[in-house]
Protein backbone atom coordinates (compact mmCIF):
# COMPACT_ATOMS: atom_id res chain seq x y z
CA UNK A 1 0.00 0.00 0.00
CA UNK A 2 2.87 2.17 0.78
CA UNK A 3 4.13 2.08 -2.59
CA UNK A 4 0.69 3.01 -4.45
CA UNK A 5 0.58 6.14 -2.15
CA UNK A 6 3.83 6.75 -3.13
CA UNK A 7 3.18 6.95 -6.31
CA UNK A 8 -0.27 9.06 -6.19
CA UNK A 9 2.27 11.70 -4.62
CA UNK A 10 4.80 10.98 -7.41
CA UNK A 11 3.92 9.83 -10.64
CA UNK A 12 7.65 8.96 -11.57
CA UNK A 13 7.48 5.96 -9.66
CA UNK A 14 4.80 4.64 -11.83
CA UNK A 15 8.08 3.57 -13.88
CA UNK A 16 8.72 1.15 -11.00
CA UNK A 17 7.99 -2.09 -11.86
CA UNK A 18 7.83 -2.92 -7.81
CA UNK A 19 4.96 -0.20 -7.56
CA UNK A 20 3.49 -1.40 -11.12
CA UNK A 21 2.86 -4.49 -9.77
CA UNK A 22 1.23 -3.23 -5.99
CA UNK A 23 -1.31 -1.38 -8.49
CA UNK A 24 -1.73 -4.85 -10.15
CA UNK A 25 -2.13 -6.62 -7.02
CA UNK A 26 -4.84 -4.53 -5.53
CA UNK A 27 -7.11 -4.33 -8.71
CA UNK A 28 -6.57 -8.22 -8.68
CA UNK A 29 -7.66 -8.10 -4.44
CA UNK A 30 -10.45 -6.15 -5.92
CA UNK A 31 -11.29 -8.30 -8.32
CA UNK A 32 -11.96 -11.03 -6.07
CA UNK A 33 -13.64 -9.04 -3.54
CA UNK A 34 -10.56 -9.49 -1.05
CA UNK A 35 -10.07 -6.06 -0.91
CA UNK A 36 -12.86 -2.86 -1.10
CA UNK A 37 -13.37 0.86 -1.76
CA UNK A 38 -15.78 1.01 1.10
CA UNK A 39 -16.48 -1.56 3.96
CA UNK A 40 -18.87 -1.30 7.12
CA UNK A 41 -17.31 -1.14 10.42
CA UNK A 42 -19.08 -1.38 13.44
CA UNK A 43 -21.65 1.05 12.51
CA UNK A 44 -20.23 3.32 9.90
CA UNK A 45 -18.53 3.05 6.60
CA UNK A 46 -14.58 3.90 5.87
CA UNK A 47 -13.63 4.82 3.03
CA UNK A 48 -9.91 2.80 1.40
CA UNK A 49 -8.57 5.27 0.04
CA UNK A 50 -5.90 3.12 -1.38
CA UNK A 51 -7.75 1.22 -3.49
CA UNK A 52 -9.20 4.38 -4.83
CA UNK A 53 -5.66 5.80 -6.06
CA UNK A 54 -5.21 2.28 -6.99
CA UNK A 55 -8.08 2.18 -9.29
CA UNK A 56 -7.07 5.63 -10.52
CA UNK A 57 -3.20 4.35 -10.93
CA UNK A 58 -4.25 1.29 -13.30
CA UNK A 59 -5.62 3.53 -16.23
CA UNK A 60 -2.29 5.16 -15.88
CA UNK A 61 -0.11 2.22 -15.98
CA UNK A 62 -2.35 0.35 -18.74
CA UNK A 63 -2.28 1.04 -22.61
CA UNK A 64 -5.31 1.45 -25.05
CA UNK A 65 -5.98 -2.38 -26.49
CA UNK A 66 -8.36 -4.31 -28.82
CA UNK A 67 -10.44 -6.53 -26.95
CA UNK A 68 -12.51 -9.18 -29.44
CA UNK A 69 -15.51 -10.95 -27.52
CA UNK A 70 -16.90 -13.03 -30.57
CA UNK A 71 -18.39 -11.21 -33.10
CA UNK A 72 -17.79 -7.50 -30.49
CA UNK A 73 -14.58 -5.51 -30.71
CA UNK A 74 -14.35 -2.97 -27.94
CA UNK A 75 -11.20 -0.39 -27.68
CA UNK A 76 -10.28 -0.12 -24.17
CA UNK A 77 -7.40 -0.10 -21.09
CA UNK A 78 -9.75 -2.22 -18.92
CA UNK A 79 -10.21 -5.81 -20.21
CA UNK A 80 -13.62 -7.68 -19.37
CA UNK A 81 -14.41 -9.53 -16.35
CA UNK A 82 -14.64 -13.48 -17.26
CA UNK A 83 -15.02 -16.70 -16.13
CA UNK A 84 -18.67 -16.34 -14.81
CA UNK A 85 -19.15 -19.98 -14.20
CA UNK A 86 -16.20 -20.46 -12.11
CA UNK A 87 -17.88 -17.61 -10.18
CA UNK A 88 -21.42 -18.53 -9.78
CA UNK A 89 -22.59 -15.61 -11.61
CA UNK A 90 -25.59 -15.49 -14.00
CA UNK A 91 -25.19 -13.45 -16.96
CA UNK A 92 -27.73 -12.85 -19.60
CA UNK A 93 -25.82 -11.77 -22.94
CA UNK A 94 -25.21 -7.80 -23.01
CA UNK A 95 -24.26 -7.56 -19.89
CA UNK A 96 -20.57 -6.45 -19.11
CA UNK A 97 -18.71 -6.08 -16.27
CA UNK A 98 -15.14 -4.66 -16.14
CA UNK A 99 -11.94 -6.28 -14.65
CA UNK A 100 -11.61 -5.14 -11.07
CA UNK A 101 -15.31 -5.05 -9.85
CA UNK A 102 -16.22 -7.97 -7.63
CA UNK A 103 -19.54 -10.21 -8.39
CA UNK A 104 -20.47 -12.78 -5.04
CA UNK A 105 -21.64 -16.14 -5.70
CA UNK A 106 -25.47 -15.96 -6.89
CA UNK A 107 -25.31 -12.53 -8.12
CA UNK A 108 -27.70 -11.99 -11.56
CA UNK A 109 -26.39 -9.51 -14.04
CA UNK A 110 -29.33 -9.21 -16.83
CA UNK A 111 -28.39 -6.78 -19.68
CA UNK A 112 -26.79 -4.17 -17.76
CA UNK A 113 -23.31 -2.24 -16.89
CA UNK A 114 -20.84 -3.15 -13.82
CA UNK A 115 -17.82 -0.47 -13.81
CA UNK A 116 -14.57 -0.74 -12.04
CA UNK A 117 -14.25 -0.90 -8.02
CA UNK A 118 -17.59 -1.89 -7.87
CA UNK A 119 -18.72 -4.53 -5.31
CA UNK A 120 -22.14 -6.69 -6.03
CA UNK A 121 -23.29 -8.80 -3.11
CA UNK A 122 -24.49 -11.77 -3.46
CA UNK A 123 -28.12 -12.64 -4.50
CA UNK A 124 -28.74 -9.23 -5.84
CA UNK A 125 -30.24 -8.67 -9.52
CA UNK A 126 -29.08 -6.03 -11.94
CA UNK A 127 -31.74 -5.67 -13.89
CA UNK A 128 -32.11 -4.81 -17.90
CA UNK A 129 -30.19 -1.56 -18.45
CA UNK A 130 -29.20 -0.75 -14.80
CA UNK A 131 -25.76 0.31 -14.54
CA UNK A 132 -23.55 -0.33 -11.58
CA UNK A 133 -20.74 3.23 -11.24
CA UNK A 134 -16.94 2.83 -10.42
CA UNK A 135 -16.80 1.51 -7.04
CA UNK A 136 -20.69 1.57 -6.05
CA UNK A 137 -21.17 -0.70 -2.83
CA UNK A 138 -23.98 -2.84 -3.53
CA UNK A 139 -25.34 -5.54 -0.44
CA UNK A 140 -26.87 -8.51 -0.61
CA UNK A 141 -29.93 -9.55 -1.62
CA UNK A 142 -30.95 -6.13 -3.27
CA UNK A 143 -32.62 -5.73 -6.76
CA UNK A 144 -31.23 -3.06 -8.96
CA UNK A 145 -34.76 -2.59 -11.24
CA UNK A 146 -34.54 -1.48 -15.07
CA UNK A 147 -33.13 1.40 -15.94
CA UNK A 148 -31.77 2.00 -12.41
CA UNK A 149 -28.67 4.19 -12.76
CA UNK A 150 -25.79 4.16 -9.80
CA UNK A 151 -23.36 6.51 -9.98
CA UNK A 152 -19.71 6.17 -10.22
CA UNK A 153 -16.84 8.14 -7.86
CA UNK A 154 -13.05 7.84 -8.21
CA UNK A 155 -12.32 11.38 -7.20
CA UNK A 156 -11.86 13.38 -5.03
CA UNK A 157 -9.99 10.25 -2.98
CA UNK A 158 -11.71 10.80 0.17
CA UNK A 159 -15.42 10.70 -1.52
CA UNK A 160 -17.50 8.03 -0.41
CA UNK A 161 -19.22 5.76 -2.80
CA UNK A 162 -22.75 5.16 -3.52
CA UNK A 163 -23.83 2.21 -0.69
CA UNK A 164 -26.64 0.40 -1.56
CA UNK A 165 -27.13 -1.66 1.76
CA UNK A 166 -28.45 -5.33 1.98
CA UNK A 167 -31.78 -6.27 0.94
CA UNK A 168 -33.05 -3.07 -0.35
CA UNK A 169 -35.08 -2.57 -3.92
CA UNK A 170 -34.85 0.64 -5.96
CA UNK A 171 -37.46 1.52 -8.50
CA UNK A 172 -37.56 1.47 -11.82
CA UNK A 173 -35.71 4.78 -13.55
CA UNK A 174 -34.67 5.70 -10.36
CA UNK A 175 -31.20 7.46 -10.47
CA UNK A 176 -28.92 6.88 -6.83
CA UNK A 177 -25.83 9.12 -7.72
CA UNK A 178 -23.10 11.11 -5.73
CA UNK A 179 -22.19 9.03 -2.44
CA UNK A 180 -25.71 8.51 -1.39
CA UNK A 181 -26.31 6.12 1.40
CA UNK A 182 -29.53 3.42 1.23
CA UNK A 183 -29.27 1.61 5.21
CA UNK A 184 -30.72 -1.94 5.21
CA UNK A 185 -34.16 -3.04 3.69
CA UNK A 186 -35.06 0.40 2.28
CA UNK A 187 -37.69 0.56 -0.45
CA UNK A 188 -36.98 3.75 -3.31
CA UNK A 189 -39.95 3.87 -5.53
CA UNK A 190 -39.95 4.16 -9.62
CA UNK A 191 -38.42 7.68 -11.16
CA UNK A 192 -36.63 8.90 -7.64
CA UNK A 193 -33.40 10.62 -7.93
CA UNK A 194 -31.28 11.03 -4.96
CA UNK A 195 -28.18 13.26 -5.05
CA UNK A 196 -26.14 14.68 -2.19
CA UNK A 197 -28.32 18.20 -2.58
CA UNK A 198 -31.86 15.98 -2.92
CA UNK A 199 -33.88 17.20 -0.44
CA UNK A 200 -35.32 14.00 1.57
CA UNK A 201 -38.44 15.00 3.50
CA UNK A 202 -39.89 12.30 5.76
CA UNK A 203 -43.73 13.26 5.86
CA UNK A 204 -44.81 10.14 8.39
CA UNK A 205 -44.64 12.61 11.27
CA UNK A 206 -47.20 15.54 12.62
CA UNK A 207 -44.49 17.79 10.87
CA UNK A 208 -42.17 17.00 7.65
CA UNK A 209 -38.58 16.20 8.88
CA UNK A 210 -35.80 17.10 5.92
CA UNK A 211 -32.38 14.99 5.78
CA UNK A 212 -29.87 14.85 2.96
CA UNK A 213 -27.41 12.23 1.99
CA UNK A 214 -28.77 9.10 3.69
CA UNK A 215 -32.04 7.27 3.42
CA UNK A 216 -32.78 5.32 6.83
CA UNK A 217 -33.17 1.54 7.50
CA UNK A 218 -36.53 0.27 5.69
CA UNK A 219 -37.83 3.42 4.59
CA UNK A 220 -40.61 3.62 1.37
CA UNK A 221 -39.60 6.67 -0.57
CA UNK A 222 -41.20 8.01 -3.59
CA UNK A 223 -40.55 11.49 -5.79
CA UNK A 224 -42.33 14.78 -4.39
CA UNK A 225 -41.42 17.98 -5.13
CA UNK A 226 -41.30 21.50 -3.01
CA UNK A 227 -41.83 25.18 -4.23
CA UNK A 228 -39.00 27.05 -4.60
CA UNK A 229 -39.28 30.71 -4.93
CA UNK A 230 -37.11 32.24 -8.45
CA UNK A 231 -37.09 35.86 -9.97
CA UNK A 232 -39.34 34.56 -12.71
CA UNK A 233 -42.28 33.27 -10.05
CA UNK A 234 -42.40 30.19 -7.46
CA UNK A 235 -41.64 26.37 -8.91
CA UNK A 236 -41.93 23.29 -8.13
CA UNK A 237 -38.56 21.85 -7.78
CA UNK A 238 -37.83 17.52 -7.20
CA UNK A 239 -37.63 16.22 -4.28
CA UNK A 240 -38.21 12.42 -2.25
CA UNK A 241 -40.68 11.67 0.30
CA UNK A 242 -40.22 8.99 3.16
CA UNK A 243 -44.50 7.71 3.19
CA UNK A 244 -43.48 4.81 5.82
CA UNK A 245 -41.69 1.87 6.65
CA UNK A 246 -41.83 -0.97 5.40
CA UNK A 247 -42.94 -4.29 7.14
CA UNK A 248 -41.14 -7.08 8.96
CA UNK A 249 -43.91 -9.08 6.95
CA UNK A 250 -43.54 -7.71 3.19
CA UNK A 251 -42.07 -10.27 1.42
CA UNK A 252 -38.68 -8.69 0.20
CA UNK A 253 -40.27 -10.02 -3.90
CA UNK A 254 -42.95 -8.32 -3.85
CA UNK A 255 -42.03 -5.40 -1.89
CA UNK A 256 -42.69 -2.47 -3.57
CA UNK A 257 -45.56 -3.09 -4.74
CA UNK A 258 -46.80 -4.19 -1.40
CA UNK A 259 -45.72 -1.46 0.76
CA UNK A 260 -47.11 1.22 -2.03
CA UNK A 261 -50.33 -0.27 -1.71
CA UNK A 262 -49.80 -0.46 2.10
CA UNK A 263 -49.56 3.17 2.14
CA UNK A 264 -52.26 3.93 -0.94
CA UNK A 265 -49.64 5.54 -3.18
CA UNK A 266 -49.71 4.33 -6.73
CA UNK A 267 -45.60 5.09 -8.71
Amino acid sequence: MNLINQAWEDRSKLNDPQTIQAIEDMLDQLDKGLERIAEKKSDSWVVNNTAKKAVLLYFSIKKMQKIEHGYFEFHDKIPLKKDFDKLGVRVVPQALCRYGAFLAKGVILMPSYVNIGAYVDSGTMVDTWATVGSCAQIGKHVHLSGGVGIGGVLEPIQAAPVIIEDECFIGSRSIIVEGMHIAKGAVIGAGVTLTASTKIIDVTGSEPKEIKGYVPERSVVIPGNIPKEFSAGTFGVPCALIIGQRKESTDKKTSLNQALREYQVAV
